[in-house]
């Protein structure tokens, strides 16, 4: 079965949730591209979107359409070669509706997994539950009328465990995405012991025809962008914890927050990025990833109590930031959360005098804006790093053992066999978490 062969027939599970929902715009788009090629006259494409909820697919199909009229303004001088045989498509807006509906016409939304007993490839996009995923898997797998593969998108669980668990026989593959799918450039190829070498080979093509960069990680729970993300989470939440000493909640997540956005010249501060990602995803998948590790206790109890008071962050419906760590209104950061009164204290109450401690910023600081993808940046990181570091201020200090303690966690994932190089971490901390910069360097050498 070749590339275009086992993309005849494709289910997506989880189709309606943020991940799956860009997983089958992308994979719609590539099916449909193949089959209004000359060579694929006659083949029939199918990709089935599944998931529990009629509404959420019914909001699915709303968003895929617009998703994919945007698409095909951006390449309509590819799509009028592609329909020169068609003589009633005359005008831009013909051919952009013909695509837009031929993209449409092969997707089957659906609340029945027993759909995707007829696909030769399934992507999975459901929550992060081992159980779950094994479960879908063993069905799909024991009902199936073919061989399907498997492509999972989890973020943390050991492929060897699904594969093993679901009795898959090699035909699973990690393919996680990064979030959301249909802009983020980044894709993690993770191999379980006995995965196939055709999966591989076939995602490596497909990732390649999405315009992704691919980066491996070896099959170990995390794998590399959570394995960074998870610890250097907890570095924040252990630091934040500690100023608690001198400052309310409030004041210590504000602290934080701000060094590991404005010092380190990060797009967000890390109590913003949890928030962004979940606060319930992360302690999930601190939870996946602990058993994993003898040596470290991937947990905190900081996460646990934001959870049982109803705290969560993560997206809404429409993509805008739920409130966690941090109270948003438009996109920008109003009030902190304070665990001691239980209620959200505005910024601008004691910005000011937070500002004053942490001390004056770095001369050479720049933002994040200004730095992030640029070429040729690493003599300025040398010079403002050093900067950082010659500076007493507890701004300055603060910031200094979070940039080491990040390189370390980033070596350690390679001395570890998580990462196959150096470059590896560096690559998913620029491209999958925007990072100006990677972990792994001599700036404050």
């Amino acid at each position: 079965m070749n590339y275009t062969d086992r993309l005849e027939n494709v289910s997506v599970l989880g189709a309606a949730g943020k991940m799956g929902s860009g997983i089958l715009l992308l994979t719609a788009i590539e099916m449909a591209d193949l089959s209004l090629k000359p060579d694929n006259k006659g083949k029939s494409f199918v990709i089935n979107a599944i998931d529990v909820s009629s509404e959420a697919l019914f909001g699915l199909m709303k968003y895929i359409r617009t998703q994919v009229f945007k698409a095909a303004e951006k390449k309509i001088i590819a799509l009028r070669a592609v329909y020169h045989h068609r003589a009633d498509l005359i005008e831009n807006s013909e051919i952009i509706n013909q695509y837009v509906d031929d993209v449409m016409l092969l997707i089957r939304p659906s609340i029945h997994i027993e759909v995707a007993y007829h696909s030769g490839l399934i992507f999975e996009a459901i929550k992060e539950d081992p159980a779950l995923k094994v479960k879908l898997f063993s069905q799909i797998n024991e009902n199936s009328i073919k061989q399907p593969w498997f492509f999972t998108n989890t973020s943390s669980i050991p492929i060897n465990e699904l594969d093993k668990n679901a009795k898959l026989n090699g035909r699973v593959l990690g393919v996680h995405f990064y979030n959301p799918p249909a802009i983020q450039k980044l894709v993690e190829i993770i191999k379980a012991e006995n995965t196939l070498p055709e999966l591989s080979e076939f995602a490596l093509l497909f990732s390649k025809n999405l315009r992704k960069t691919v980066v491996p990680s070896h099959d170990f729970a995390g794998f590399i962008g959570n394995g960074h993300f998870m610890r250097d989470a907890l570095h924040g939440i252990n630091e934040a914890e500690k100023l608690r000493a001198s400052y309310s909640f409030a004041e210590s997540v504000y602290l934080i927050n701000k060094i590991t956005q404005d010092y380190l010249i990060r797009p967000m501060g890390i109590f913003q990025l949890i928030d962004y990602v979940g606060i319930d995803v992360c302690q999930y998948i601190m939870s996946v990833m602990n058993p994993y590790l003898p040596n470290e206790d991937l947990h905190s109890n900081l996460l646990d109590k934001m959870i049982e008071i109803g705290v969560k962050g993560g997206q809404n419906a429409d993509g805008s930031q739920k409130d966690g760590f941090l109270k948003y209104e438009k996109g920008k950061v109003v009030a902190i959360y304070d665990l001691d009164q239980k209620v959200y204290i505005q910024v601008d109450s004691f910005q000011q005098n937070c500002d004053r401690k942490l001390g004056e910023m770095p001369a050479t600081v720049k933002p994040w804006k200004a730095v992030v993808g640029k070429q040729g940046m690493d003599e300025y990181f040398t010079s403002y790093f050093h900067e950082v570091k010659a500076m007493s201020t507890m701004g300055a200090g603060i910031a200094s053992n979070y940039f080491l303690r990040s390189k370390e966690i980033a070596e350690k994932l390679v001395a570890d066999k998580v990462a196959f190089t150096e470059e590896d971490v560096n690559t998913v901390l620029k491209t999958g978490f925007f990072h100006a910069y990677g972990p792994i360097n001599n700036f404050m050498n």
